[in-house]
């Protein structure tokens, strides 16, 4: 019994796997993703408008406040038009006008000191002009990039950027 080969045991590992480095990166990936959802977010303010019928004339509308409505068709060839109130009866009559600090800039600035004005006089706060924007179909990205940065430049803070054109709109275009 003394000859008998002995049991080799081998020796243990200390197998310690350090996942310091792997915690950091799963908080990093989840800041990221959290990050990246809040930015995907769509951020749109609500329009409210009354509803109209087949003649384009405005239910329930009492025209009381149709002054702070400023409208913008956009065409092709660089073509602005602008009315103000209501196309049916509006308060400045449709016209055509340029891009830039003497065109649509200048015509966003007086409208909404207009409306800020008699708000004042009427000694209630005014929020300002409320522009509604209507790119026609042959209108190009361009010129609604540019209609966006002239809100920004007038400070108009209420605005928006709709598909929908009456038929009265659509005849008005057609005739420019």
């Amino acid at each position: 019994m003394e000859n008998l080969p002995k049991k080799v045991r081998s020796k243990k590992l200390n197998t310690r796997v350090d996942l310091t480095a792997m915690v950091s990166v799963s908080f990093l990936l989840i800041i990221f993703f959290m990050v990246t959802i809040e930015l995907a977010k769509p951020k749109a303010i609500d329009l409210n408008l009354p509803s109209h019928n087949d003649e384009g004339c405005f239910l329930g509308c009492i025209l009381n406040d149709e002054s702070r409505v400023l409208t913008i068709l956009l065409d092709d060839n660089n073509k602005i038009i602008t009315y103000t109130g209501l196309l049916f009866a509006p308060i400045d009559a449709p016209r055509e006008v340029q891009y830039g600090k003497s065109g649509i800039r200048k015509i966003l600035l007086e409208r909404n000191k207009k409306v800020l004005e008699y708000s004042a006089q009427r000694g209630r706060s005014g929020r300002g002009t409320t522009v509604i924007i209507k790119p026609s179909k042959n209108s190009n990205y361009g010129n609604l990039v540019d209609i966006l940065d002239e809100m920004k430049i007038s400070g108009i803070n209420y605005y928006s950027v709709i598909d929908y054109y009456t038929p009265e709109e659509s005849k008005l275009l057609a005739s420019n």
